[in-house]
């Protein structure tokens, strides 16, 4: 079989519950509940962090954040940037001679050009290199080219670029993908796409808003899925579809406009460690090498998907890449798991802290060391300045950025106690069970601080 084109669609705080087929077709999202249909749908996908940077980092390299040297999504600090010793996906198919494009939110590097796309296996780049944009006054690099708002809505710009490199690629093999900034705030959406949700009376403002975030971009998904089978490429092209990380709801306080909605009664949110925050959708979809219309519970993680992707290529990694994850396409293929699989999480603002904010997964078992708030304080002045660099990157290039000191940190002594659960029995961890297997919870806690360690020893050998 000859190569397979792929195709990675990568969206932003979207959950389980934001699809159509999850939560009772509130969202209308037809182009993705079909492609569910369609293709592999995996219930124990984690992303491998609750916030974007990190996890996007550890995608597209196949080890933890913290590895990368990308650790939270702050530029003033240098702390979003990943690693220029790090080999992206793109490094490697590119090598294997496909064409490669990277279309919408970059986020691992937002001003320097090492870190630029272009730099990072990319032949070709369109969208922004912060961690967000307006959805209508919007200015976009184009391979270092910048490309002021020309009145079309930002969601339906990637669909274009996408649905214009696969025409421009159709004759080899190509890697895309396709990073959607919806439904990430500002919440905004065309008021077409809004007034259906508006009008059942069942949402407010926000939720119908965001809902109008997540129908404009399914129907760009399903822009995309036509040009494939219009080019005849469908079968033999790998779609992925994902989230960075669970959704980000709002507060009692936003009013109309809080996004608090269904998650599928999954605990916690984006930023948090607990399943609502780790907890992502992914669906697969490759006619020519995976049978579809089939659900996978097999637990995978963020990390497996470079080498599952090269996999799919018939390629391996390597040997001098010391990756986190392994393929896991004979598991998509519906051979189990190993039974001994284990995966880590760690996340804090600013300074990596052990026993905030981590988890780990040991099979069905996981523990929780719950995040500890407040914790840091920061300058406002930087927060500013931090906000400035991802709304127009383009007017730091070339100059030196601000050296901010990093925040103090203050961790409570004791810190809280870990939590055990048995996602098993209990996927919304409602019931801990440390004091029942104690044994187990303290082997847990050891192994998780022997990996966070491991990780933060590499992190301080990075000198990029």
């Amino acid at each position: 079989m000859a190569e397979p084109n792929i195709v990675f669609v990568l969206v932003d705080d979207m959950g389980y519950g934001d699809f159509g087929a999850f939560n009772y077709g509130a969202s209308r999202t037809p182009a993705l509940d079909g492609l569910m249909r369609e293709g592999v749908c995996l219930s124990q996908h984690y992303s491998a962090s609750p916030i974007c940077a990190p996890a996007r980092a550890s995608l597209q390299t196949g080890r933890y954040p913290h590895r990368t040297g990308c650790i939270d999504t702050v530029e003033t600090h240098r702390l979003d940037r990943m690693s220029v010793r790090e080999t992206t996906t793109a490094d490697l198919l590119k090598r294997a001679g496909y064409a490669t494009g990277l279309i919408g939110k970059w986020h691992n590097g937002a001003v320097e050009p090492r870190y630029h796309p272009n730099a990072r296996g990319y032949d070709e780049f369109a969208g922004f290199r912060g961690g967000g944009w307006d959805y209508y006054d919007w200015t976009l690099d184009y391979n270092g080219t910048f490309r002021q708002a020309d009145g079309r809505y930002l969601t339906d710009v990637f669909t274009d670029e996408a649905v214009d490199f696969i025409a421009r690629h159709r004759r080899q093999p190509f890697f895309l993908t396709v990073a959607y900034n919806a439904p990430h705030e500002p919440f905004q959406a065309p008021e077409e796409d809004v007034a259906p949700f508006l009008e059942t009376g069942s949402f407010n403002r926000g939720v119908s808003t965001l809902y109008g975030m997540v129908r404009r971009m399914d129907r760009g998904v399903g822009r995309i899925l036509e040009a494939l089978a219009r080019h005849g490429l469908a079968a033999n092209t790998v779609v992925l579809f994902t989230s960075d990380n669970g959704p980000q709801f709002g507060r009692p306080s936003d009013g109309e406009m809080d996004t608090t909605r269904f998650n599928c009664g999954f605990r916690g949110q984006k930023g948090d460690v607990w399943e609502g925050g780790i907890r992502v959708p992914m669906i697969v979809r490759w006619p020519a090498g995976l049978d579809g219309g089939r659900h996978v519970d097999g637990m995978v993680h963020f990390v497996d998907w470079l080498p599952t992707l090269l996999a799919m290529a018939d390629l391996a990694p390597p040997a001098e890449l010391a990756l986190d994850g392994e393929s896991v396409l004979e598991v998509l293929r519906g051979r189990p798991e190993k039974a001994d699989r284990r995966r880590f999480w760690q996340w804090n603002r600013y300074v990596p802290i052990g026993v905030c904010n981590a988890a780990m997964r040991d099979g069905p078992w996981k523990l929780v060391r719950p995040a500890i708030s407040p914790l840091c304080t920061r300058n406002p002045e930087f927060s500013r300045i931090d906000r400035e660099i991802t709304r127009h990157p383009e007017k730091y290039l070339g100059r030196e950025l601000p050296t901010a000191p990093l925040p103090v940190c203050q961790v409570p002594s004791p810190p809280p106690p870990a939590r055990l659960y048995n996602l098993d029995a209990d996927p919304l961890e409602t019931r801990d069970l440390a004091d029942v297997h104690p044994g187990r919870a303290g082997r847990m806690q050891r192994e998780l601080e022997s990996w966070f360690e491991q990780v933060e020893a590499d992190r301080a050998s990075i000198d990029d």
